[in-house]
């Protein structure tokens, strides 16, 4: 009866859907637990880094440093912003640091005057030229960029990947599909045949046309997998966050000491440069400069890293150093099992004793009219390919929209990771050094990486707004063509003058 049909292509309709929601369940699971471990362990890395410095430094510099602990909070807070999605420009913030520290350094060394908002604007200016913390803010810049780059966009990467596997596994069948589905599942029991199952091959030829648009994300996904796997060699090689972050207490403290050594030589540049500062009244440089201060910063012992509840801070690290490290190397075997799933998702559906007679069985099989072998070829891959498909009617002059979105944002993502392996931000747009291509820091796109992770929008992104960021870099050449024709046309008119 025709009720009798609407009840088997309902259920033929649901089967499908769970049958491809729970074959694509290993690497929707992937990027989910890869994702949360990942962010936890990096946080709390951070955090770790962050107490480590604070406790070396309160046991170093004592009161000098409580005095000017913001400076070093706020080195770490629009670090910890900047991981999160923050609009943080990573060189700028640290060229701040370095200034603000040089503002307060260069106070500290000379208490016996007085130095007002402008003249400290003045001294902060001379942080590249004088080079007073030596090269260590240049090295530790390269380190920490480069790192927090790649930890950043890994971490993106795994969110993308996530929604991308959630949002396709969730596939929406044509009534084409559905007809073949119901026609492959049950029209044996009409035929009197309910304990036989289909043929392997017949099967392969439903679901690939039932999954032709799923097949087409194929090329971009196993291109967004390749870019993962780069950057998680980043996460594993020299600029790895370990190599950053466990010695940065000692790096910074060694740039204050190179200030320290070389203070009188930058006092007298600046005092050259910015005029001779005026002297401190005795009543505020009796209050504000410690007693103790002439006797120089305590140098650092690197034996002498405190200790706190959990053991020593650095062994706290080196624990999570540890754990991170194996968490990267078995999100890159994750990650290369995953690549061609979705092209190979027809046969992994087929292979399913539930659904098939097995490839072994190709004579006591349903091939669609009876028991008998399935003789008609199978189909590649992909929509364009479905156009002689036997079994599922397939309109393929018109791709799922959707599906095409889901491609643009992995293209978007695999050009954000291919810029992050090579130690660029893409994400942060730097006005002021246009011309040259360059600049790190920040800043996420409204459909990618709003806050704490939510990277693609509910509403799929825009087609449109995603092609132009990925041809962005194709098309910025085209700025100079006036200024050669400019060119062209005087070097024209000077030899016709001649």
């Amino acid at each position: 009866t025709s009720e009798m049909e609407d009840k088997l292509s309902q259920q033929s309709k649901l089967e499908f859907e769970n049958l491809v929601e729970e074959t694509s369940h290993f690497v929707r699971t992937t990027f989910v637990s890869r994702h949360k471990k990942f962010d936890e362990f990096f946080r709390e890395l951070l955090e770790n880094a962050e107490k480590s410095l604070n406790d070396m430094f309160v046991r170093t510099y004592g009161m000098l440093y409580m005095q000017n602990s913001e400076v070093f909070q706020d080195l770490f807070t629009e670090l910890k912003r900047y991981y999160t999605g923050g609009n943080v420009n990573l060189e700028e913030m640290l060229n701040d640091f370095w200034a603000r520290l040089l503002e307060r350094m260069f106070q500290l060394i000379n208490p016996q005057y007085h130095f007002t908002e402008d003249y400290l604007e003045c001294v902060s200016k001379y942080t590249d030229q004088l080079k007073p913390f030596g090269d260590v803010p240049r090295k530790l810049k390269v380190q920490v960029t480069r790192a927090f780059i790649a930890a950043r966009t890994f971490v993106q990467g795994l969110t993308v990947g996530r929604e991308v596997a959630n949002r396709v596994s969730k596939v929406s069948p044509t009534p084409g599909c559905i007809r073949a589905l119901m026609k492959m599942l049950y029209c044996p029991y009409c035929r009197g045949l309910p304990t036989v199952k289909p043929c392997n091959n017949y099967c392969l030829n439903v679901m690939k046309g039932c999954l032709a648009n799923q097949a087409d994300l194929d090329t971009e996904w196993n291109l967004f997998i390749d870019a993962m796997l780069l950057v998680a060699e980043r996460l594993e090689g020299p600029f790895n966050i370990e190599s950053v972050m466990d010695p940065i207490d000692v790096k910074i403290s060694e740039a204050i000491m190179n200030m320290q050594e070389n203070s009188m030589q930058v006092s007298a540049k600046v005092f050259q440069g910015c005029g001779q500062p005026k002297p401190a009244p005795a009543l505020r440089s009796s209050r504000s400069v410690p007693e103790n201060f002439n006797t120089r910063f305590r140098p650092y012992n690197p034996e002498e890293r405190p200790t706190t509840a959990a053991g020593t801070s650095l062994d706290r690290l080196r624990t999570i150093w540890r754990t991170m490290q194996h968490g990267v190397t078995d999100i890159k075997e994750k990650l290369k099992l995953s690549k061609k799933f979705w092209s190979t998702l027809p046969y992994t559906i087929c292979k399913d004793e539930r659904v098939t007679a097995g490839s072994s069985n190709e004579e006591d099989c349903w091939n669609g009219h009876t028991k008998a072998r399935y003789l008609p070829e199978i189909m590649n891959d992909g929509l364009t390919n479905q156009i002689n498909n036997p079994e599922v009617d397939v309109d393929i002059t018109r791709p799922d929209t959707f599906i095409r979105q889901q491609i643009m944002a992995l293209r978007v993502m695999t050009n954000k990771l291919k810029n992050a392996y090579n130690g660029n931000d893409v994400n942060f747009q730097d006005t002021s050094d246009e011309t040259s291509g360059s600049g790190s820091g920040s800043g996420c796109t409204d459909d990618i990486c709003p806050t704490e992770f939510d990277f693609i929008t509910t509403e799929a992104p825009s087609v449109d707004s995603d092609r132009r960021e990925v041809e962005a870099s194709a098309t910025q050449p085209s700025r100079s063509l006036p200024t050669l024709l400019v060119i062209f046309i005087i070097l024209v008119l000077q030899r016709q003058w001649r």
